[in-house]
């Protein structure tokens, strides 16, 4: 039996446009959805202009719901990861084994989440001392894996933290 292919992903103002974007086509070319959730329903708009409605308020999602969760970067992880319900939501993404994928600045909310203890990861240079003093294993790679984690450190490379997410989540639909 198939597993639920909907994909949440957090929004607020003045996300990093490309990293929410790209990685939404790239996962509905692979037949998943990808859900945006805010704490207020409405139209933000990325850093470079570009607008995003959000579909679900966070306060109503469920990791239950989900096969996965996608933290673009931006300033709007430094805003969200003040939010309990998204630390909370991202904890039973990871403690669940569902798929956590954030790209670069995108990593303070695992930070704030508290799961990267011991864990291999990589984001923006901007944040590689945050992801240390957390306790993850910062890596200069395109994107990373490490169980359930996959980090990628800017919109240069979203090509290899596309393929990695379809990766990933066309495993766990099998398993």
């Amino acid at each position: 039996m198939a597993k639920n292919k909907s994909v949440l992903a957090f929004l607020d103002d003045v996300y990093e446009d490309l990293e929410l974007w790209y990685p939404k086509l790239r996962l509905e070319e692979n037949g998943y959805k990808l859900v945006c959730a805010s704490p207020t329903l409405g139209v933000f708009t990325g850093k470079h202009g570009y607008p995003a409605a959000a579909d679900i308020l966070l306060q109503e999602a469920r990791c239950t719901d989900f096969c996965g969760l996608l933290v673009p970067g931006g300033f709007m992880p430094d805003k969200l990861r003040r939010d309990p319900k998204v630390l909370e939501l991202t904890r039973e993404f990871f403690e669940s084994g569902k798929m956590v994928a954030f790209i670069c600045h995108g990593g303070w909310i695992p930070i704030s989440a508290k799961i990267l203890r011991g864990k291999k990861v990589t984001g923006s240079l901007g944040i590689k001392d945050d992801l240390e003093n957390a306790g993850g294993v910062w890596v200069n790679e395109a994107v990373v894996e490490d169980g359930n984690l996959i980090s990628s450190r800017t919109p240069r490379d979203l090509a290899a933290f596309g393929v990695s997410m379809v990766n990933y989540l066309n495993r766990w639909q099998k398993s």
